[in-house]
């Protein structure tokens, strides 16, 4: 099992690849980040190519490296985007989780 990327993930990471100005950059990078009392964050970054032990996730054309101590964490998630107005938040969740129906109102109903 592998992280897997949802559709409007992959297209993020495609439009993010190619909107940088680093012509050889080729999708990111998850790895741990500094340590917080909360815990420790994972970092994205743009990429021109994965680290020697990194695994490799590449799915409809996007491609995302693993950084090995949070490869293992992110065998059963979901990779997720939202993009509002050029902006977009990644999120990771459970493979078994729904998908979230309406990122824009927290109760789904619109009101």
């Amino acid at each position: 099992m592998m992280l897997t990327l949802t559709p409007v993930a992959s297209e993020a990471i495609r439009q993010l690849s190619s909107q940088t100005e680093d012509p050889e950059a080729s999708g990111i990078r998850i790895a741990p980040g500094p340590e917080t009392p909360q815990g420790t964050a994972l970092e994205l970054t743009l990429v021109e190519e994965p680290e020697p032990e990194d695994e490799k996730v590449d799915e409809d054309g996007a491609t995302v490296s693993l950084e090995p101590h949070v490869a293992g964490f992110l065998d059963d998630k979901v990779l997720d985007a939202q993009v509002d107005e050029g902006r977009v938040t990644f999120v990771l969740r459970d493979e078994d989780a729904p998908e979230p129906e309406d990122y824009g109102h927290p109760n789904g109903s619109g009101a």
